[in-house]
């Protein structure tokens, strides 16, 4: 069986921990920190996340405030970052906005 994805749709708010171990997209809000050990994680457009992250893969396209730790980071044209980045790849689009720090590598 193929991995699955996890989705929590736009208008959904959870407040705590959300751990995962496959693949997860995230269009709605959370406030507190989203944890997988190899797994990736999609922020869409209209989500909104208050807390860190930590995945394999992270790809965000919305608002993100807390650290993001990851093996691969990207951030899309329209998101926003407030807050720092740990990667050993890490890829910004044109129009992403980033206020924190990077450590790369």
């Amino acid at each position: 069986m193929a991995n699955p994805t996890n989705v929590l749709a736009q208008g959904i708010e959870i407040i705590g921990s959300v751990r995962f171990s496959n693949d997860m997209i995230i269009d709605g809000k959370i406030e507190g920190q989203i944890m997988s050990d190899k797994g990736r994680v999609t922020i869409g457009e209209n989500a909104n996340i208050k807390g860190d992250i930590t995945a394999g893969e992270v790809k965000v396209f919305g608002k993100v405030e807390g650290k993001i730790t990851s093996d691969r980071c990207e951030l899309k044209a329209k998101s926003r970052l407030d807050g720092d980045i740990k990667a050993k790849m890490f890829a910004m689009e044109e129009g992403a906005q980033l206020a924190g720090r990077t450590e790369i590598g």
